[in-house]
């Protein structure tokens, strides 16, 4: 036996009131977002929203990437993105990490290389992916540094782009050990000529700093 047809009105069609600042908002996520795939993309913004967690959202649409008709795969904006979901703690699991990861859309090869060459296991150190994402975007270790310091700093957009000299020791370290041509030496003698630097600096570096100073990133 057939269902009757149900008749609706107008009051019986009850439209949440934050409904709208919610589609608002997700439409404007997406423009600045880009994402590759917006269903999968979405699935993965309204979850993150029902649980409270950081959205899969950029700061603000990457012009020259969007424009782009191939998959590029990494890039800052995606990068900043991936490190306020995932920098809460000192480390993340390898599912979390793929969660958020396949929820921007970023090609599964790439993430699985980075792993494979950072040596990452189940549990990740947040801070190395991090740099080894740095280093996916620059080429040498110079230019990696930067966008890390272009990523973290707190300073507004066009400034010196500071991040803690602690927080720089870190990921430079890990990224010249990573390298395998860059002799321990060399390494110590670059951490100890920014020394002067930061303590001027209240404990803070910016690739002003460092940019010219690491010759031996031509290794990389």
């Amino acid at each position: 036996m057939p269902l009757p047809d149900t008749m609706y009105c107008a009051q019986q069609i009850n439209i949440p009131p934050e409904l709208p600042d919610i589609l608002k908002n997700f439409t404007k996520g997406a423009i600045r977002t880009q994402p590759k795939d917006l269903l999968l993309w979405s699935a993965a913004y309204f979850s993150a929203l029902s649980k409270g967690e950081c959205l899969p959202v950029k700061d603000r649409l990457e012009m020259n990437v969007a424009t782009q008709k191939t998959d590029t795969g990494l890039t800052p904006g995606l990068l900043k993105t991936l490190h306020k979901q995932l920098s809460l703690g000192q480390t993340c699991s390898k599912e979390e990490l793929q969660k958020k990861w396949l929820g921007l859309c970023l090609p599964k090869e790439q993430l699985e290389s980075m792993l494979a060459l950072g040596g990452f296991t189940s549990e990740i150190k947040w801070l190395e992916f991090f740099a080894l994402g740095c280093s996916s975007l620059g080429g040498t270790l110079m230019s990696s540094m930067k966008f890390a310091c272009e990523i973290l700093t707190e300073d507004e957009e066009g400034g010196p782009a500071r991040i803690p000299f602690s927080t720089f020791v870190k990921l430079y370290t890990f990224l010249a050990n990573l390298d395998g041509d860059i002799p321990q030496d060399y390494i110590d003698n670059f951490l100890s000529s920014l020394q002067p630097v930061m303590e001027l600096q209240h404990g803070m570096i910016k690739p002003l700093d460092f940019i010219h100073r690491g010759d031996m990133s031509s290794t990389d």
